[in-house]
C-alpha cells in the first residue's frame, strides 16, 4: 500500500490523528494555517507543505480534518486547493462537521476532478483520537471507503457504514452531536437542580453514570458537568454553535421540527454572545446552566 498520504488540518483533533498515523508508518504531506504547529510531528515522517495544493501533489490519499465549511471548500477548490494537484483517482477523505449539502458540493467536484470525495467525520474527543478511540462514520462510493478503511483503521475502534450518498456520514454526525449537546444541556440543568437543594452534584453524577444513564456520555461529560471541570479545551463552544445552526439548517430544509435543538442553539448561542465562544462547549453548556440559577 501507498504509504505516503497527504493531511491537512492541526487542531485539536487533527495533530492526535497526524500522529497515530506517523506511529503507523505513514509518511504525511502536511498542510496547516499555523505552519509551526507541524514541528510537534517526528520531522522524519512528514513534508511540511506550503499549500493544500503541495500536500495533495503525488498522494493517493489525502485526509482533511477542517472545522469550518468554508475553509474546506476553500481547501478543495481555492487559487492553491488541492484540486489544482490531486492526481486521478486519489481519494479525499474529509473527517470534518460540515453541513450535508457541502459534502454534496465536494464530491462533485471531485468528481469533475477524476477523483473522490468521501465523507468520514468523528466522534470523540481528542484524548479518544489519541488513544485511537474514535468512532467514525463513513459514506460514499463503496470502492473508495474500501481504500480509506485501512488508513481509518489506524484512527478509530470502529468505522460504521452510512451508504453511497455521500452526505450521509455528516447527518448522522450532526445529529450525534445535537444529542451530545441536548444531553448536556439536561445533566446542567439536573445536576445543577441538585446543588441547588444542598446535595453534592458530583455525587449525583456518578449515581446516574452507573445506573440509570451508564453510557460514555452521561459518564465522561456528565463527571466535566458535574465537577464544573471546563480545562483543557477539547472542542470549543463556537464550533458546538456552528454545529447546533448545521441542525437546524438540515431541520429545516427537511421540514423536520426539533424544539429541543433550537433551546439548544440558543443556549450556545448566548454562551458565544458573552465571549465563551474559545471555552470548551461545556462551559458553554454547564455555566450558562449554573448563571441563570444563581450558583
Amino acid at each position: 500500500m501507498e504509504k505516503k498520504i497527504g493531511f491537512i488540518g492541526l487542531g485539536n483533533m487533527g495533530m492526535p490523528m497526524a500522529k497515530n498515523l506517523i506511529e503507523a508508518g505513514y509518511h504525511l504531506q502536511v498542510y496547516n494555517r499555523t505552519a509551526s504547529k507541524a514541528e510537534e510531528l517526528n520531522a522524519a515522517s512528514i513534508t511540511i507543505c506550503k499549500t493544500p495544493a503541495q500536500a495533495a501533489d503525488g498522494v493517493k490519499i489525502l485526509i482533511t480534518m477542517l472545522s469550518e465549511d468554508e475553509v474546506l471548500k476553500e481547501t478543495v477548490s481555492g487559487e492553491n486547493g488541492i484540486l489544482k494537484t490531486f492526481p486521478t483517482d486519489a481519494v479525499h477523505i474529509s473527517t470534518s462537521t460540515i453541513a450535508p449539502d457541502t459534502s454534496e458540493e465536494l464530491y462533485k467536484l471531485h468528481k469533475n476532478s477524476g477523483n473522490t470525495y468521501i465523507a468520514s467525520p468523528v466522534f470523540g474527543r481528542p484524548d479518544a483520537a489519541a488513544a485511537r478511540k474514535l468512532f467514525i462514520c463513513i459514506s460514499g462510493d463503496p470502492q473508495a471507503k474500501e481504500i480509506a478503511k485501512p488508513i481509518l483503521e489506524c484512527l478509530g475502534q470502529r468505522i460504521i457504514d452510512f451508504g453511497e450518498k455521500v452526505s450521509g456520514a455528516n447527518v448522522v454526525k450532526v445529529a450525534g452531536n445535537f444529542m451530545i449537546t441536548a444531553s448536556m444541556e439536561m445533566m446542567a440543568e439536573a445536576y445543577t437542580l441538585a446543588e441547588k437543594n444542598g446535595l453534592d452534584r458530583a455525587q449525583v453524577a456518578d449515581f446516574f453514570g452507573t445506573t440509570l444513564f451508564s453510557a460514555p456520555i452521561f459518564q465522561n461529560y456528565g463527571r466535566l458537568i458535574a465537577n464544573k471541570q471546563f480545562q483543557p479545551v477539547g472542542f470549543k463552544t463556537k464550533l458546538g454553535f456552528k454545529d447546533a445552526r448545521l441542525t437546524l439548517k438540515i431541520a429545516q430544509a427537511s421540514l423536520t421540527p426539533m424544539p429541543t435543538a433550537m433551546l439548544v442553539h440558543n443556549r450556545l448561542q448566548s454562551a458565544v454572545a458573552k465571549g465563551w465562544g474559545e471555552s470548551d462547549w461545556v462551559e458553554g453548556v454547564s455555566r450558562g446552566v449554573s448563571e441563570d440559577a444563581g450558583v
